[in-house]
């Protein structure tokens, strides 16, 4: 909590000679009330501003300590069960980020003509070579693609990758 530590304001006498006497004292005393109106008002504002503040505070803690004692007494039971399709998933996955990219270019091209590794081996050479040739042309634009989006304006790069990242 904030404390007001200014000390109360001193009042001095105006030594205006335009002035009578009776109107300097209460030019004085009217220039001390409103300064010291305008000190509680700014203590007021303070102290409210702070309370928010302590009561924002205390609600965050609170939250985070409601969740500390969930993920507390969650058993591990409930944890994402290990399921014979989520580990073929997660072994595919590894197995295709595992792939170059021409691998992967390969595997997308035969899926797309319905064959199997085991069909392109029985191929005569000629096709075998017409499919090698399109991995190839097709991982020739696939960099080029990308040595062009890195060469594109900067600033437009910048926003690209960060909304990639979100």
């Amino acid at each position: 909590m904030l404390v007001n530590t200014q000390a109360a304001s001193v009042i001095q006498q105006s030594k205006r000679s335009d002035m009578d006497p009776a109107n300097a004292a209460a030019s004085a005393l009217y220039s001390g009330v409103m300064q010291n109106v305008q000190n509680a008002v700014t203590a007021t504002q303070v102290q409210a501003t702070q309370k928010a503040k302590d009561t924002t505070a205390d609600n965050v803690e609170a939250a985070f300590a409601k969740t500390r004692v969930q993920l507390q007494t969650t058993p591990e039971t409930t944890a994402t069960p290990k399921t014979e399709a989520s580990t073929q998933a997660r072994a595919d996955f590894n197995e295709y980020m595992t792939k170059t990219p021409a691998e992967r270019i390969r595997d997308q091209i035969l899926k797309e003509k319905g064959l199997t590794e085991e069909d392109v081996k029985s191929m005569p050479i000629e096709q075998q070579t017409s499919i090698a040739n399109e991995v190839a042309d097709r991982l020739k634009a696939q960099t080029a693609e990308q040595i062009a989006a890195k060469t594109a304006d900067p600033q437009v790069q910048a926003v690209k990758e960060t909304l990639a990242a979100i």
